[in-house]
This record gives structure tokens, C-alpha cells and sequence, in this order.
């Protein structure tokens, strides 16, 4: 029985060192792979019930592989604006089709964008919540409201102007009744540039009125675009500064936009009152006094094209426009476990919910526990080549020296055999 127990011993041995032998592989063949989480061989001892005191019953020895899942890799940065890496706890929700696929789990955050505008690696969409521009989740941020990351969700951009500024000096000695024009660049809600004519006419000493002409496009100045409602009133104090405005504050309106564009609010900023930071009434020192207009800027952007996406450290997807415009339109999703190792490894670096690993808990990046999000970085392996050599080199030990126990129980095996003979 001894002798047959510590062959069946020796035999477990080297099943259990293969096995090790294979992880060990393993970890050394994803040394360079993004996110990849080393797999450790925890052995444990066999036994029988046989033992007693006057005899021994060899047990043996049995293996299973404890992934690493939990353990953090180095981050290391690339030239992708749209690779991702977790610093901390949490894995990227991915799905394995836009709709109705399957819900999984990932470190590696080597996404690119496929032809139809989702971030995609290894055929697995990224999932995140719609955003509005200025990066605040549309709706609330849970687990149902997620959906795979299509950068095609805002192609182009255009916002209408909201404010006009204007810094211009009217000249204090100009006659009554004197008239001068300047134009303003207002943009529509569909991004087209346009141009009102300002007209300025000095009603009295001190006191001006601004009316504001029917919008053009800025490129045919004879093709009107819509309707302009709205005039100022102003009066300036005897030092030159702005005194009051009518109406406070002031506002014009356009209406009626040819292309089928939203109906335009627009406010006026020309200075603080009782200060000299807009309009100002100084004399210009001129034979024929002339309007001197500093700036009139406004806010708003023509039409532009999506040119570029990038990832943001706080996991905002970020949309870049071919008119300079930059806004947010996702926010990626972090996933987090009570036992990250419970979960099930699958390829490509794919993880699944098990009874062991609990549910899914969806967080924004660094918020309750969650690991931060950092764009253009990728997670590196967790292996360690120098100390999987050391265990190879202890594995190829204990798998030599389990054989020579087999090659002794049959040279006494046939000792045994002899000395019947």
C-alpha cells in the first residue's frame, strides 16, 4: 500500500506541476498584453483516511489557478486619444453588440472607433451616459440608462449667439441728429453666419439711440435671412461713461429665420454702467467726427464637422469640431465588485458576473470607490518576468524530483518482484 500510495503521490505531483507549468506560460505570454491580470498556482495538500499510528497512507498534492484580478498594473501613456486606463478599483462595462448584447466587464481600454462611430476593442463596445455639452449625465446614472458610446451621436456642431459685447466710442461732437453704422456677426441655432447693421443717431446731448437692421448673410449682404426686433436707448454721464440704457438690460430679438432656424434671444452687453469698459461718448478731435468702434464681438459658432474624440482624465468622451468647438457627450462608466477575483475570466481580457463576484455597482470615475479614469493610458500586465522565471525554475524542480519518485517505486517494486521469484 506504501509503495503504490507514493506512486500515486509522485503522479499527483507532476499533474500538479503541469498545471503550474501552464499558468506560468501563460503569464509569461501576456508579459505585454494591455490589462492582462497573472494567474498564481495555490497547491494543496491531499490526504487520506488511512494513516494511523503504526502506518502511513501518502495523500498527494492537487492545484488550482487564483486569478490576480484585483491587482493594479502599471499605467503607461500612449499616443491614442481614445485609449483609457483605471488607476484603482472598477473595469470599463462593455457590451458584445449595440443592442441587446451581452453585459461584460474589462481593464483593457484599448478602444479605437469602428467605421459606425462606437468605441470598440475586440468587437466589444464601450458603454457610458449621454451627456450634455457641458459633461453633466443626461438622466440618472445607473446601470439601465448605459449604452454603447457612438461618437456619430453629434457629427456637427453650431450654436446660435446668445451675446453680443461691444467696446466703441460715440463721438461727443457730433451734431444731433447725426447718424453712424457698424455691424454685428450673429451666428443662428444651425450655425450660419449672419450680419446686422447697427445704426447709431445722437437724439440729444449725452443721449444716442442704436437700432438694428434685418439680418443678412454674411457672405450675400443683399439676401435678408429674417426678422430683427429691438432698439436702445442710452445716456452718458458728463465724464464720458455709460449712464443708463433703456430697455435694462438690453435685448433684441430675431425671428422668422429663413433656413428654418430657431427663433434668436440676443443680449447686449455695452459696458458697466457709470464705467468706460463698453460704450463711451468722448469727442473724437476730428473736422468730421466718426464713430471709433474698438471690438464687437460675439458668442455662438458656425457649422462644424466632428474632426477628432479624446478621453478626458474624469472619463468624459470628448467631440472636437472643425469649427474649434469642444464639447462633452459621454461619460464612461466604471463597474465595481465586493470580490473582483470572483468573476470569470474569459479571452480578450473579458470578465463575467459570478455568484462569487456579486453584481455590477456603476459609478462615474472616482466617485464612491471607484478607480479614476485616465485617457490616453493603457494598463500594462501585471506580470513580472523575473519572478515567473523563479517559479519555472522551482516548477521543472519539483516536477524532476516528483519522477525520480517514480523511478524508485519501480526499481523496489521490482526488487519485490524478485525476491517472490
Amino acid at each position: 500500500m506504501s509503495l503504490t500510495g507514493a506512486l500515486s503521490s509522485a503522479i499527483s505531483a507532476l499533474n500538479a506541476q503541469s498545471q503550474s507549468l501552464s499558468m506560468i506560460s501563460d503569464n509569461i505570454a501576456n508579459s505585454d498584453t494591455t490589462g492582462y491580470k497573472t494567474t498564481s498556482a495555490m497547491f494543496s495538500q491531499l490526504v487520506t483516511a488511512s494513516s494511523s499510528a503504526t502506518s502511513y497512507a501518502s495523500g498527494g498534492v492537487t492545484v488550482a489557478g487564483r486569478a490576480n484580478i484585483s491587482q493594479q498594473g502599471l499605467l503607461a501613456a500612449t499616443s491614442n486619444a481614445t485609449d483609457v486606463a483605471i488607476q484603482g478599483s472598477g473595469f470599463f462595462v462593455v457590451s458584445d453588440q449595440t443592442s441587446g448584447g451581452t453585459t461584460s466587464y474589462t481593464r483593457n481600454g484599448a478602444f479605437s472607433i469602428d467605421n459606425a462611430g462606437y468605441l470598440v476593442n475586440s468587437g466589444y463596445y464601450l458603454e457610458g451616459w449621454r451627456t450634455d455639452a457641458d459633461g453633466k449625465i443626461v438622466g440618472d446614472a445607473s446601470s439601465a440608462t448605459l449604452s454603447p458610446i457612438n461618437t456619430n451621436v453629434a457629427a456637427t456642431s453650431g450654436s446660435a449667439t446668445t451675446k453680443t459685447t461691444f467696446a466703441a466710442n460715440l463721438p461727443a461732437d457730433a451734431a444731433t441728429g447725426a447718424t453712424y453704422s457698424s455691424s454685428m456677426t450673429v451666428y443662428d441655432s444651425l450655425g450660419t453666419a449672419n450680419s446686422i447693421q447697427v445704426t447709431w443717431i445722437k437724439t440729444a446731448s449725452n443721449a444716442w439711440t442704436a437700432s438694428f437692421a434685418n439680418p443678412t448673410l454674411s457672405s450675400s449682404t443683399s439676401t435678408t435671412t429674417g426678422t430683427t426686433s429691438g432698439s436702445v436707448s442710452l445716456t452718458f454721464n458728463n465724464d464720458g461713461s455709460l449712464a443708463s440704457t433703456n430697455p435694462s438690460p438690453p435685448t433684441i430679438s430675431v425671428s422668422g429665420w429663413t433656413n428654418g432656424a430657431a427663433n434668436s434671444t440676443i443680449s447686449l452687453d455695452l459696458g458697466t454702467v457709470g464705467k468706460t469698459n463698453g460704450l463711451t461718448q468722448y469727442a473724437s478731435g476730428e473736422a468730421t467726427p466718426t464713430i471709433n468702434v474698438t471690438s464687437i464681438s460675439s458668442d455662438g459658432l458656425p457649422y462644424g464637422k466632428l474632426s477628432s474624440i479624446a478621453v478626458g482624465d474624469d472619463g468624459t468622451v470628448n467631440a472636437t469640431y472643425s469649427n474649434g468647438q469642444t464639447i462633452a457627450i459621454y461619460k464612461i462608466a466604471v463597474a465595481t465588485f465586493k470580490d473582483p477575483d470572483g468573476l470569470s475570466v474569459n479571452s480578450y481580457g473579458i470578465y463575467s458576473v459570478t455568484a462569487a463576484s456579486g453584481d455590477a455597482s456603476v459609478q462615474t470615475s472616482g466617485s464612491n470607490g471607484a478607480g479614476k479614469i485616465y485617457g490616453s493610458e493603457l494598463e500594462s500586465s501585471t506580470t513580472d518576468t523575473s519572478s515567473q522565471f523563479a517559479s519555472m525554475i522551482s516548477a521543472q524542480q519539483a516536477y524532476s524530483a516528483a519522477s525520480q519518485v517514480i523511478t524508485t517505486v519501480n526499481k523496489m517494486f521490482d526488487t519485490l518482484i524478485s525476491a517472490m521469484r
